[in-house]
């Protein structure tokens, strides 16, 4: 398959046939196959690679150091043969040279006949398929083998999930019935041991928020408050993992989310022109973590791209704020329907001739409260704020409309950033279009757009203000 002129799709004269990359990644044994199969999911990847027939391919895999490995796939199956010895059904190898196929990557045409290893596997394959009967041909044993053994490790870490939440659901009836007194101390570290028994479970999403708990009591006057919601929405996150069976499968599915099990992006891709409206960094743990806010001018959808970077380095994925791509997104489970991964890009990102349409303070605040019905657990809501002024308040800063006077308070985060003293001078007391994300601390904003008669900067430009 490849990309005509005209950026659509054109598919080559032989046509494989072809599984989805989420029906092929669903295939590994373990995430760290997954891994290697989305690394050797590339054509530099393979010295050789081509069609021996409908439904099945071989390629040569040149990425060890000594000899390169052969593997040769059945795509309707699926079956696989492999010259590595790495143990696992399928390798890696096998698994990245199905996700080439399953990217519309083209398969070279051969007038000559297949390898000989390649001919020896199709010809043992056909003599095996043969022999079976029709409807064993439908269920093979490897698939199925790899299906149950999938299914055993998903229960066993449900298992342990729900043993680390009936024992955080404990500490945190302790900590109610010993008082929030105690969480002020200055050795006080029930926290971090918490949330290390969190990991332990494999609870990651758990561990976070329990480590989160601990600034809690450091973030000035009012914290008992703050500390005793954390703590009510932890509890709620605990029950309804105990009572998974019980939700609709949207709740379901953020409810997994948010516990720290991770899911594929699934459903038809959206093709669209997306504004590419924000990108943020912020440590998480030890890793760095970006979070890139994109607009669809036809759709009207917001798309939430996240990626993550080694200690040390940042995350590989960026994009320049206030261009437009023109792309595909597939979106994840759960989650209020924001995040997405990004697909394929088709030609060179453009700049947009203005800011995207936006709304007001109560607008913003309204979008918030019907995302919170769908996720009680979301700290923030995207929202395009439209002609609104930075003004000082009693307690910092506040973003206030021009036509109706509503007001949205800037978070406490965003109040220490460089960026807000941007803002100011950007707007300089006119209005102006911020993006940010709308939550119950305030209004994050993270990017604005110049005014009309601004100088310097360029009217209609976008402007990050992380």
């Amino acid at each position: 398959m490849v990309l005509s002129h005209g950026g659509e799709l054109r598919r080559s004269a032989h046509t494989v046939a072809r599984r989805t990359a989420e029906r092929v990644l669903a295939l590994a044994p373990d995430e760290a196959t997954r891994e290697a199969g989305r690394a050797l999911a590339s054509e530099h990847a393979w010295l050789e690679a081509g069609s021996c027939g409908p439904g099945t391919a071989w390629g040569v895999c040149g990425d060890g150091d000594g000899a390169p490995y052969r593997t040769a796939v059945d795509i309707d199956e699926p079956i696989h043969t492999c010259s590595c010895s790495v143990g696992t059904s399928p390798c890696g190898h096998a698994l990245g040279l199905l996700l080439l196929l399953a990217s519309g990557a083209p398969v070279p045409e051969r007038t000559q006949e297949p390898p000989p290893w390649a001919s020896r596997w199709l010809g043992d394959r056909g003599v095996r398929a043969a022999a079976k009967p029709p409807a064993a041909q439908e269920v093979p044993v490897a698939a199925v083998s790899a299906s149950r053994a999938a299914v055993r490790r998903a229960e066993r870490r449900a298992e342990r999930i729900t043993g680390g939440v009936q024992e955080l659901d404990q500490r945190l009836t302790d900590l109610l019935r010993d008082g929030l007194a105690t969480t002020d101390r200055p050795d006080y570290g029930q926290w971090e041991e918490t949330a290390a028994r969190m990991v332990d479970a494999q609870a990651p999403g758990l561990a976070g928020r329990v480590r989160a708990l601990g600034s809690v009591a450091a973030s000035g006057p009012g914290w008992p408050t703050r500390l005793l919601e954390e703590c009510a929405l932890l509890h709620l996150l605990d029950s309804a993992w105990l009572g998974l069976d019980r939700l609709p499968a949207p709740l379901a599915a953020t409810v997994r989310t948010r516990v720290g099990l991770t899911a594929s992006a699934e459903g038809p891709a959206v093709r669209d022109h997306w504004l590419v409206l924000a990108q943020h960094d912020a440590p998480d743990g030890r890793i760095v973590t970006r979070r890139i806010w994109l607009s669809g001018r036809d759709s009207g959808r917001t798309a939430l791209l996240l990626s993550y970077g080694p200690p040390g380095r940042a995350p590989a994925q960026a994009l320049p704020v206030g261009a437009v791509i023109d792309a595909e997104l597939t979106p994840y489970p759960g989650g209020g329907g924001l995040r997405a991964g990004l697909g394929p890009q088709f030609g060179e990102p453009l700049v947009p001739t203005g800011p995207p349409p936006g709304g007001t303070a109560a607008d913003a605040v309204a979008a918030y409260g019907r995302a919170l019905r769908d996720d009680p657990w979301l700290d923030a809501w995207p929202a395009t704020l439209r002609d609104v002024i930075p003004a000082p308040s009693a307690d910092g800063w506040q973003l206030v409309g021009q036509a109706d006077g509503s007001a949205l308070p800037v978070a406490p985060s965003a109040v220490s950033r460089p960026g807000l003293w941007k803002l100011v001078a950007l707007s300089g007391g006119g209005p102006l279009t911020v993006f940010g994300e709308c939550g119950h601390r305030g209004f994050d904003p993270l990017t604005a757009w110049c005014p009309e008669d601004s100088e310097g900067v360029g009217p209609g430009a976008a402007v990050a203000l992380t």
